[in-house]
């Protein structure tokens, strides 16, 4: 059966004043039903980056409903450094299952890589695959989309390096690298110079599951030269040396993680585990209620003692630093962890002890490692709102792992007026017609 209750889900942008506009079902509306629209339409303010829109129900996004947004900064302080930068160099990874994704049963595996929605199978034809074509001497700021359901990648171009300027929507310094690792949900900008011999060369995406080869063409797209023949490449990728290591990067905003190197004042340490078949989070498995949470906070719910579900809503008041703490090693890890609503700052990163709140990433999705990871990130409460925390891994999620921030929950009350009467019918249909 494929799921046909649909809601959307535009990931990595605020929704300031507009929460009801984020999407998740269960937590800030009910699903569209059959037959009928809704209009998400909403304010992105000062935000420009790249982004990506997915289902939020279920598994249903790992069945294909999901895409890339870009938003042109145009005070784009990198600018002077590419050239192209076009609907031509977004890069999108996804993983591709040749069933449904209700039909999966225990453990599921993808039977595809797809790089710009094209892949071979590890036992299928040589069909096409995706071109990313180039002019010699020409500098391109490729925008590097994960859109996987699961497997994380290592992203590389055979003979060029690549200096990220742009993670998750953040500016950062300039860092050159010759390979990155991208966990579901994550983008990263990239700007690679067209200057090596006219040829093809192999554009791979070594995923940590599956068919980890690059046997005849998997895993792979093609980078191709203007003047180059048109076939697959002959390149190789043996000499990689300079992989993205995640605390190396500095955003551009030299602001520092909020509350500095002093205590946050809220600290949560989330602890992953399984009970009864099911992932949980400091004990609690996250099951979406029948009520999202925006509604009930709407209809003046205040404590987390009170909202649906028990155990899983943890509320936050307004204008506080948070920490918060994830441990690594948990089973299916290592677990790429997003939060709605605001971006954060990583003070300590998986594979690393050492804590850094002058200059640490920014992001929106981060790993949260293996055993003996510690890892740490901190945010400021200055978005009301039901805020969304979960794995990334969408099969992982709809098995529970998750958890949701109620922000400054009077104000979320208080704006309920703002909300759009269509928003407001949802549940009734959702209701009616489930």
């Amino acid at each position: 059966m494929l799921l046909l209750f649909p809601s959307k889900h535009w990931h990595g942008l605020f929704q300031k004043g507009s929460s009801w506009a984020d999407g998740p079902a269960g937590v800030n509306q009910c699903p569209i039903t059959p037959n009928n629209s809704f209009l998400y339409d909403f304010d992105v303010g000062d935000q420009a980056g790249t982004y990506w829109y997915h289902s939020h129900l279920g598994t249903q996004y790992c069945d294909g409903l999901r895409g890339a947004i870009v938003i042109y900064d145009p005070k784009d302080p990198f600018r002077h450094l590419y050239d192209v930068d076009d609907e031509t160099t977004v890069i999108t990874l996804a993983d591709w299952y040749h069933i449904r994704s209700t039909s999966v049963t225990n453990k599921a595996m993808f039977d595809t890589t797809l790089i710009n929605g094209l892949g071979r199978n590890h036992n299928g034809k040589a069909t096409k695959l995706a071109v990313v074509n180039v002019v010699y001497g020409k500098r391109y700021r490729f925008r590097i989309v994960s859109v996987s359901c699961d497997p994380n990648f290592i992203f590389s171009i055979d003979a060029h390096n690549m200096t990220i300027i742009e993670v998750d929507g953040v500016n950062h310094m300039p860092l050159t690298v010759d390979s990155l690792q991208i966990f579901s949900g994550q983008r990263y900008s990239v700007v690679v110079a067209a200057l090596q011999p006219i040829n093809n060369y192999w554009i791979r995406a070594l995923p940590n599951l599956g068919y980890t080869t690059f046997e005849r063409g998997i895993n792979s797209a093609i980078f191709r030269y203007s003047g180059a023949a048109i076939e697959d490449p002959t390149t190789t990728n043996s000499s990689l040396h300079n992989p993205l290591v995640e605390t190396k990067l500095h955003p551009l905003d030299t602001s520092g993680a909020p509350g500095g190197s002093g205590p946050a004042d809220i600290s949560l340490c989330l602890h992953i585990t399984h009970i009864n078949g099911r992932f949980a989070i400091n004990g609690a498995s996250f099951e979406p209620p029948s009520l999202p949470v925006l509604l009930q906070i709407m209809s003046g719910v205040r404590s987390a003692q009170s909202l649906l579900p028990i155990g899983n809503v943890y509320t936050l008041p307004r204008n506080k630093t948070i920490e918060l703490i994830m441990p690594g090693g948990s089973s299916g890890a290592p677990h790429p962890f997003h939060l709605h609503g605001h971006n954060f700052d990583v003070v300590r990163s998986a594979g690393s002890a050492e804590y850094n709140y002058h200059n640490p990433v920014r992001r929106d999705v981060v790993s949260t490692g293996f055993a003996g990871d510690n890892v740490t990130i901190r945010f400021t409460t200055n978005n009301p709102g039901p805020w969304f925390l979960h794995c990334h891994i969408d099969w992982h999620l709809d098995n529970g792992l998750a958890i949701v921030f109620a922000e400054d929950v009077d104000t979320i009350e208080r704006e309920k007026k703002k909300v759009p009467n269509e928003w407001k019918e949802l549940c009734p249909m959702y209701q009616s017609a489930h």
